[in-house]
């Protein structure tokens, strides 16, 4: 989305200061569509609002594009009016291209306004995602995303490297590599020595102060080479987002996924054994079609066991063109929701019993929004909007440090932990 800033666009937070509302949607599950629908129609409003109409030379444009448009044009186009345009994935030129066109913008070089729902794209952001790859070559039986997105396609090295390079100079301090699967990377390039870890050798090498986050590693992917390149590289932060979706053997199977719950296992702790102080996250689908009591008291065992640090559920929704969506056995929505209840409480135990082991320890975090004196920061433990935050409030430092304390969004601080809740943790400035 960086592209339209060089293209004589700026963005705005405020939809009603926009000449164009743009919206990102997802079609994957169930309640990514409501929600990409609900802010459709929000912002539909905003084009016929009288006040959103003062003092406009042009009326409001709204465009849609992502896979929920990829994936029911037909239906947005008649059921949503409104919207002027609609494109699928991965067609930023041509939606650059029409928004050029609708002000003329080589013949007047104007400034024009843009309001859109990705906060990664602000501009003063700390953090920026880098997608390293589009597309998926697995088969998973309850997803849509090699029938919306195609085959698994790397980005050139070259075009990575010169993204995060871009990144850096302008500050950013952490650049989040992903894809659908990241351990793919490079195995359809065809050039040899070129994968997940040789792009991560190569990224660190740059210059600048900046850490890297992987997000979506499949696990059966994992090798030693990449553990070893994460765990001995000061720049790669020490946290691994691995979608293991369940731990019993019938269902990964029922699911499509690779591996077993004793691979599982064995992976987990080899990890662990290779990065000490490894921050584990997953992501498990409750209420899968034919999931059984027992399986599901049995993936509590294996939660219990592992003990992530950091863990994500969704309840299981039919998706259309699935296989899954055929499947006997589909879970009434009320035992969903109390398995998905059940999953998290043990979770947020878990999470707080591994937050108070870090107080009085001290790490490196990465500020992301400052309001007054409290500044909201991460660790490496820490992913942007998925993950807690680190809180510390300045007057608390205020004997400590007699001088003015001069931090900015993006700025590196070293902080002790002093408190723990389920997810969050609280901490103080060290000199």
């Amino acid at each position: 989305m960086n592209d339209f800033l060089a293209n004589g666009f700026m963005f705005v937070e405020n939809p009603d200061d926009a000449d164009i509302l743009l919206v990102n949607t997802c079609g994957f599950i169930k309640d990514a569509k409501e929600e990409s629908i609900g802010e459709i129609l929000a912002l539909a409003k905003k084009k016929t609002d009288p006040i959103s109409k003062r003092k406009r030379l042009t009326p409001k444009k709204l465009l849609v594009f992502g896979c929920l448009s990829q994936r029911y044009s037909n239906e947005l186009t008649k059921e949503i009016p409104e919207i002027d345009a609609l494109w699928g994935v991965g067609q930023y030129n041509e939606i650059i291209s029409y928004c050029r066109s609708l002000f003329d913008l080589q013949e007047t070089g104007e400034v024009r306004h843009l309001s859109h729902l990705e906060i990664s794209t602000m501009n003063d952001q700390s953090f920026k995602y880098i997608k390293i790859a589009e597309g998926c070559d697995k088969k998973c039986t309850f997803c849509t995303i090699p029938s919306i997105r195609g085959r698994f396609k790397s980005v050139p090295k070259d075009v990575i490297l010169k993204e995060a390079e871009g990144f850096i100079k302008r500050g950013v301090k952490e650049l989040i590599l992903v894809a659908q699967d990241i351990t793919d990377y490079g195995r359809d390039l065809r050039e040899e020595g070129i994968n997940l870890a040789n792009l991560l050798s190569s990224l660190t090498a740059l210059e600048g102060d900046f850490w890297i986050r992987l997000l979506y590693l499949y696990p059966t992917s994992i090798n030693d080479e990449l553990l070893d390149v994460i765990g001995k590289n000061d720049k790669i932060c020490k946290y691994l987002d691995i979608p293991l979706q369940h731990s019993e053997d019938r269902l990964l199977r029922q699911m499509g996924r690779r591996g077993t719950k004793k691979e599982y296992i064995k992976l987990l702790r080899n990890i662990r054994r290779r990065i000490p102080g490894v921050a584990l996250r997953t992501t498990f689908i409750i209420g899968f079609p034919s999931e059984t009591e027992e399986e599901f008291q049995s993936l509590l065992d294996f939660l219990e066991e592992i003990r992530f640090e950091r863990l994500g559920a969704f309840k299981y929704s039919k998706e259309e063109g699935t296989p899954a969506e055929k499947m006997e056995g589909h879970i009434p929505e009320k035992v969903k929701h109390r398995r998905y209840d059940e999953l998290m409480r043990r979770q947020a135990a878990i999470s707080f019993e591994k937050n108070r082991e870090l107080i009085g320890k001290r790490f490196k975090a990465l500020i992301d929004e400052i309001d007054g004196n409290i500044l909201i920061g991460r660790l490496y433990s820490h992913a942007p909007e998925i993950d807690g935050v680190v809180i510390v409030n300045k007057d608390e430092n205020r004997f400590d440090f007699p001088e003015k304390i001069s931090i900015s969004t993006g700025d590196f601080i070293e902080v002790e932990i002093t408190e723990a809740y389920d997810y969050d943790l609280k901490g103080k400035i060290i000199n």
